[in-house]
């Protein structure tokens, strides 16, 4: 058959054949991930020409790529066309339904149109709808799971894994209903960690981590046999739980396991001959039996006395509570444990430093004159002192039943009044005959109060809520002059699911209450707050929020942004924020990866039991490496009697999902025995990740064998499945007459709440003056507040304090609230040294830039 040639072969080969565009290739629904664009792609023949229409509107032909090549077949002219799709253009789409388009093909016949291709953006959400819950099922019941994944586009597929492996769904296991996980008849070997997993072609999501525990109740097994009739004319038979026993927590057999019945019918015989003589001899042995064991009793009691007694401090010693301490060699030279006489070489040096408190009050202008002068030889310090009017009420802390509130000389009150706010002090509040000062307050309270509350006035001060991290300073001019304020603060108590919808966020801070609502500050305060996170830009987002009236929270500002209404400064463990507006404030993070982490503080106290004589309980907390959220564990530990064994130490607990384990080892079997199936104990992540509200708690119940085993000697292990782990070393004595109170931890003067006037800074009033007014002026060269600020390493998010009327004075609150602890001006001095070399460097390069131009003048004249 020969080839057509010519004019109409021509034709033939464009599609004048009389035969429409049949598509070879048609568009197909594709997915945008993250950023990148998408190809739609058409294939046409018999085709002239082939453009796209997308949302009804032609694509430009500019964005067209195009190829044509002849089907060997049959001759004609396969055209292929493809476009690029990016985000941004499905982004910009508002219409009725999802961007879509399709491909119209031209003969010389007429046009096809190709399907519609659908283009969406790809996403899956970070929290699942629905979590997987453990539970407890007995043997052979049904265990049901459910799991509801993320939203996501394309619909996320869902699998299920027990202790990180996948679970075939052959056999027992049914994952019907919603992606629920079915197991029918419970087996042992059911119990484990399960975890279910959705995934898209964006990402991979792994829910909360449900643990199972399937528990075998106890039966009795058969009685056995009655034994033979005792001198008592008394039987008794056995049983035992055997059948089967409790596994995996199940329930105990009710009943007893010993049984005792009289002998009747002639089993039981006893000669009752002389009965009242044998009851007299009887009555006499017995009497002389009980006088020598009662001999033997005391005297072993006073040998065990003298060999344990040597190592166990008196328990008055732990009432003065904790201070700033290190642990050195042993644990003999640490007044603050109950110790035994088992204990190792500590070689170790580990520090322990107690929260935020009040020092002790001393001249600081005359201390500064020597580090702050020198570098500004010019500064001259007049000495003087404000003693404004204020006051301390009830410290932050119920330490006793009954206590005596302590407060510094100067800080009495004269007859003011809490409910006067803003009053100008004059002889109206003079006339008030009510002193709110009781010298002795008798409190009976389960918990700290956790407030704080002073008079403060135009000389500013601090307040402190004693050993939680939290403070708050009040810049001296702040108020105005002739106007006391009744400030206070209070750490709140809050509900973590009030945070956010989708509970993507957590607390990382109390939530601090500071006022009143109407108060009226000059300039910003300081606020100081402990936080719990691991600190790194790249795995946390960070966020100041504010309580709303709706019981919601509203952002303020996040850490490591820009802000011109607000100021966080975040350090290691603490948080300093500059406010201007009195509410309800808290630290919250958003984990960016599974790297970021919170710290944990890990305690572990012990007590005797009081239901049995032989009994000791181990109780090891787990909460928020925050002075505060401690302070609530010292508080219900003191109530029960119990007592810290073991220095608090501090564990890094990472968000990769993964729960947290604490377990009992090393116990001496032939001294103590446990409770069975106790051994090892779990939370979930979600239990650890958000435990705020309430501390974590879990307990190991002992029992010595003898009273003669009056030491405990064990190791108790807290790890993070896939992270860290600690030790707590256990070395104690159980005594009932040992037992300790636990201590808080605070100083002998934290009960003081506030400071006001030059007592309250560690700048002096007259330094702080001379500093801002040179400091303030605005100059070109960088000799202004921003060269303090970069010096005092406070040099990001500039233009809030560019919205002050005195930057330098803000920037200054600002060191004064980071440097509350530290108690030196070491590094105020240095930065001034610094700043005063720059300055003489600069007025030196002005100088040369003046000979250098007046050079250049005379040079460039023409002779």
């Amino acid at each position: 058959m020969a080839c057509c040639s010519g004019p109409r072969g021509e034709s033939l080969q464009h599609g004048q054949s009389g035969t429409l565009p049949h598509f070879l290739e048609e568009p197909v629904d594709a997915y945008i991930v993250k950023s990148n664009p998408i190809k739609l792609r058409c294939q046409a023949r018999p085709a002239l020409q082939i453009f796209f229409k997308c949302n009804g509107e032609w694509v430009h032909q500019s964005q067209h790529m195009s190829q044509e090549h002849t089907d060997l077949g049959t001759g004609l002219k396969i055209r292929e066309v493809m476009i690029n799709v990016s985000r941004q253009q499905v982004e910009d789409f508002h219409g009725p339904e999802d961007y879509w388009c399709l491909c119209v093909a031209w003969s010389h016949l007429g046009t096809s149109k190709s399907r519609k291709a659908t283009v969406r953006i790809a996403y899956l959400r970070k929290n699942f709808e629905q979590d997987p819950q453990g539970t407890e099922v007995p043997l052979n019941g049904m265990i049901v799971l459910h799991c509801r994944p993320p939203e996501g586009v394309p619909v996320a597929e869902v699998e299920w894994l027990k202790n990180d492996e996948v679970i075939s769904s052959e056999g027992v296991v049914d994952t019907r209903g919603d992606h629920n996980l079915i197991i029918p008849e419970a087996r042992l070997s059911d119990s484990g960690n399960y975890t279910c997993v959705a995934s898209n072609i964006v990402a991979k999501r792994r829910s909360a981590t449900a643990t199972v525990v399937v528990y075998v109740d106890g039966s009795w097994g058969e009685w056995s046999e009655w034994t033979v009739c005792s001198a008592d004319c008394e039987r008794q038979r056995t049983r035992e739980c055997t059948a089967p026993e409790p596994k995996h927590g199940g329930r105990l057999c009710d009943g007893v396991a010993v049984a005792a019945d009289n002998c009747t019918g002639g089993l039981c015989t006893q000669s009752v001959e002389n009965s009242s003589d044998v009851a007299l001899y009887s009555g006499l042995a017995a009497g002389v039996v009980t006088v020598v064991l009662l001999i033997i009793a005391v005297t072993l009691y006073r040998r065990s006395q003298s060999e344990y007694g040597v190592d166990v401090i008196d328990s008055s010693a732990l009432t003065g509570g904790f201070q700033s301490f290190s642990f050195k060699t042993s644990r003999q030279a640490n007044p603050l444990l109950i110790n035994s006489s088992m204990q190792p070489d500590l070689t170790v040096s580990r520090t322990y430093t107690s929260p935020m408190c009040f020092q002790d009050s001393i001249d600081k202008e005359l201390m500064a004159e020597r580090s702050l002068l020198d570098p500004l030889p010019d500064l001259q310090v007049k000495g003087q002192r404000n003693h404004n009017i204020s006051f301390t009420v009830s410290p932050g802390v119920a330490e006793r039943a009954e206590y005596h509130v302590m407060s510094h000389p100067q800080t009495f009150p004269r007859g003011l009044a809490p409910d006067y706010r803003g009053v100008a002090v004059g002889t109206t509040l003079g006339r008030r005959g009510k002193n709110l000062f009781t010298p002795q307050v008798s409190l009976t309270l389960n918990r700290p109060l956790h407030k704080a509350t002073a008079v403060f006035g135009h000389a500013g001060g601090k307040l402190v809520v004693p050993n939680t991290g939290i403070s708050l300073l009040v810049p001296h001019g702040g108020i105005a002059e002739d106007t006391t304020w009744e400030m206070y603060m209070i750490i709140n108590q809050e509900d973590s699911s009030t945070l956010s919808d989708d509970g993507s966020e957590i607390f990382l801070s109390p939530a601090v209450t500071y006022g009143p609502p109407g108060l009226d500050l000059s300039c910003p305060i300081a606020m100081t707050i402990a936080h719990c996170a691991e600190v790194s830009a790249d795995n946390w987002t960070i966020r100041l929020k504010r309580h709303m009236q709706d019981n919601k929270w509203e952002e303020v500002m996040s850490v490591d942004e820009e802000s011109t209404s607000c100021y966080c400064l975040l350090a290691a463990q603490r948080c300093h924020v500059l406010l201007e507006q009195p509410g309800r404030y808290a630290l919250v993070g958003e984990l960016l990866n599974q790297e970021a982490a919170k710290r944990l503080r890990l305690a572990v106290f012990g007590s005797p039991d009081p239901s049995n004589a032989l009994g000791f309980t181990l109780r090891v907390y787990c909460v928020d490496d925050t002075p505060h959220a401690f302070q609530e564990v010292a508080v219900t530990e003191r109530s029960r009697g119990g007592r810290l064994l073991e220095e608090p130490k501090m564990m890094l607990f990472r968000g990769n999902t993964f729960s947290l384990q604490v377990s009992i080892q090393d116990v001496p079997q032939l001294l103590w025995s446990i409770k069975p199936f106790t051994t090892c104990q779990e939370f979930s992540f979600t239990q650890v990740w958000a435990s705020n509200q309430h501390p974590l708690q879990c307990a190991f119940s002992l029992e010595r064998y003898s009273h003669s085993s009056s030491q405990l000697s064990c190791k108790i292990s807290v790890r993070q499945v896939k992270g860290e782990e600690q030790i707590l070393q256990i070395y104690t004595s159980v005594v009932e007459n040992e037992k300790g109170v636990v201590p808080f931890f605070t100083q002998s003067d934290c009960t003081i709440t506030s400071q006001t006037g030059s007592r309250a800074f560690k700048i002096p009033l007259s330094i702080r003056q001379r500093i801002s007014a040179t400091f303030d002026t605005t100059n070109a060269k960088g000799k202004d507040w921003q060269l303090l600020a970069q010096k005092l390493h406070i040099d990001r998010n500039l233009c809030y304090f560019a919205c002050q009327e005195s930057p330098s004075s803000v920037i200054l609150s600002l060191w004064e609230a980071q440097h509350q602890d530290s108690g030196d001006l070491d590094s105020l001095a240095s930065a001034l040294e610094e700043i005063g070399k720059v300055q003489k460097k600069l007025i030196n390069e002005e100088q040369m830039e003046r000979d250098f131009s007046f050079l250049l003048q005379h040079t460039n004249k023409p002779f």
